[in-house]
């Protein structure tokens, strides 16, 4: 896989009928290993290292309805009273983050109304947060650190 703009970790991988997987610690068993899933894996990692997200926090491909049709949110982090703080969108190293992928995370943090948006790619990321009487976004320098 390709080396990504995220610290990196030591992650179980293996082989089954020639495809590759990739030991997931938040579902706890191996999972198919794509371009997209090596980004949420390293996004997972740095959440849980580096800004002390509790693991039990952090829901992987959650579902969601969005206008009566069924959606996955990649990753979303909840505060301790369980509301969503955070919610993550991950794409392929190769997927160029344009303003569909914005719309994209915005539509369903609709459903979500987390505070904090991230959009990712593994080599480039946005964080922005949300104003919440104007619901405006403004970029961050940095992930924000769990509260």
């Amino acid at each position: 896989m390709i080396t990504l703009n995220l610290p990196t970790f030591d992650c179980k991988t293996k082989e089954v009928d020639g495809k590759p997987y990739i030991f997931d610690l938040l579902r706890r068993k191996y999972i198919r290993l794509s371009p997209e899933e090596w980004v949420r894996q390293h996004i997972v990692n740095l959440l849980l290292t580096h800004y002390a997200y509790p693991k039990a926090l952090l829901r992987p491909e959650g579902g969601l309805t969005l206008n009566l049709t069924q959606k996955r949110t990649d990753l979303v982090a909840f505060d301790r009273e369980g509301q969503p703080f955070l919610v993550v969108e991950c794409k392929a190293p190769h997927i160029p983050l344009t303003q569909s992928v914005f719309d994209q995370v915005t539509r369903y943090n609709h459903v979500h109304r987390a505070p904090y948006l991230v959009i990712t790619n593994g080599l480039t990321h946005y964080c922005c947060g949300i104003d919440p009487t104007t619901q405006a976004l403004h970029f961050l320098e940095d992930f924000p650190a769990f509260q």
